[in-house]
């Protein structure tokens, strides 16, 4: 049932240009695997994002602050080489050596209504980050029988997601984006009264 998944990270992964993919089921959930993955204890997060980012960081205990930067379709988690691409979409645009986490959240070019991945350069990483995003499992045999040794978080992608994301990538491929997303389509969340809570 969940070759289909593995087909739709194939074929992204050869989209962007990177050697693996690991599908899960929302970017936000893929930028967390791969702080935990790396262990991150000091962050720097832009002004301008989607308010979930610091939100995880918040969530993982990570020590943070506000980094003023005008990104166009992605930028650096600071002091990291963790990349938020939520909103890039562009053929062979994979960054070496990084944890690279997109999104198909339903205003995204390739729109699924919900779902992520994290581009990555080595197996290990991917084969890591894999039990990771499914309970610390590997999918070859039932998890039962298995000596779980990777503790997971339950954030993979539905194959039913995979399938969708399947159908309609051929003509997202074909389709330029609508949308440059940048820093300006996002408020200022160092303003919001949250976050002048926690600090």
């Amino acid at each position: 049932m969940f070759e289909i998944v593995e087909k739709f990270e194939n074929q992204m992964a050869d989209f962007y240009g990177a050697p693996y993919a690991v599908a899960t089921d929302s970017c936000t959930h893929a930028i967390e695997l791969c702080l935990r993955y790396k262990r991150i204890k000091a962050a720097t997060c832009p002004s301008h994002t989607y308010i979930s980012i610091p939100f995880t960081f918040e969530k993982l205990n990570i020590h943070w602050k506000w980094e003023d930067t005008n990104w166009n379709n992605f930028y650096y988690i600071g002091n990291t080489n963790i990349v938020d691409a939520a909103v890039l979409w562009k053929a062979n645009s994979y960054i070496k050596d990084t944890l690279m986490c997109l999104s198909f959240q339903y205003k995204k070019h390739l729109s699924l209504g919900r779902g992520g991945m994290i581009l990555c350069n080595n197996e290990n990483e991917r084969n890591t980050l894999k039990k990771m995003s499914y309970d610390g499992r590997d999918l070859s045999r039932p998890w039962r029988d298995q000596n779980i040794e990777t503790i997971g978080y339950h954030y993979y992608m539905t194959p039913e997601t995979a399938e969708q994301g399947l159908s309609k990538l051929t003509s997202a491929k074909i389709d330029n984006p609508t949308k440059v997303w940048t820093w300006k389509d996002y408020p200022d969340l160092s303003k919001m009264q949250v976050f002048n809570e926690i600090y």
